[in-house]
């Protein structure tokens, strides 16, 4: 008798320590807005809010230190992290070379745009229904396969490092934007660009896009002056 072979479409149970569990829920509620930055990081509270206790709390809190997004206060205790002016300039100017290096080599390699069509379209129908969270991730999506498209490894690894901030701006940001149709509506320009190989007009649209945090006040971004 035969031993039937066993099933390869079937995905495998990850164990994963709940300290990495808890980090995961904190890093994306910090990153998409929803812990905006000068929140303070209670412990007792989380792990009450998470119905955990409070070791792997501790754990995910000091992970989170680690990636830069909570930081211990004296005397005060822990927050989310402030931005600082000078910090949001300093990530959007990095966040312009890379973007802008992407294009170019998007497009002197001749990589398929196609995916950051889909993208674009999700983010224009999250506009139109009103849904923010939707939105930002499409946007997030599209930047991030911008970089992908780039085919540079170690491009992509430090994009990922910084990615961290750049996702809780652009969220603040988004949030802070009454017209989410003029959000989704910066990208399919750039999409046309990169399929028509036209790299200065590529270059420029993307360099203009990532400028555009400008017209959003510090108060709205949470940003200490």
């Amino acid at each position: 008798m035969s031993v039937a072979e066993p099933a390869t479409d079937i995905a495998r149970i990850e164990n994963v320590p709940l300290r990495v569990s808890v980090a995961d829920i904190l890093r994306q509620a910090i990153v998409n807005g929803t812990m905006r930055p000068g929140t303070p990081v209670v412990e007792m509270a989380l792990a009450e809010q998470l119905n955990v206790s409070r070791a792997p709390v501790r754990e995910a809190i000091q992970i989170l230190e680690g990636d830069g997004l909570i930081e211990n206060v004296p005397y005060k205790g822990k927050r989310v992290k402030p931005l600082t002016l000078k910090e949001v300039e300093e990530l959007y100017s990095l966040r312009e070379q890379f973007e802008v290096f992407a294009i170019r080599r998007i497009i002197e390699q001749g990589a398929d745009p196609s995916e950051l069509k889909v993208h674009s379209s999700a983010m224009f129908e999250a506009a139109e229904a009103g849904d923010v969270v939707t939105l930002m991730l499409a946007d997030e999506a599209f930047h991030r396969t911008l970089i992908q498209l780039a085919d540079h490894s170690l491009m992509l690894t430090m994009w990922e490092t910084l990615y961290l901030r750049i996702r809780q701006v652009m969220a603040l940001r988004n949030s802070a934007n009454r017209d989410l149709t003029r959000v989704a509506a910066n990208h399919p320009p750039i999409i046309e660009a990169i399929e028509q190989r036209n790299l200065s007009l590529a270059v420029s649209l993307i360099a203009e896009h990532t400028r555009s945090v400008s017209p959003i006040t510090p108060e709205e971004l949470g940003i200490e002056v």
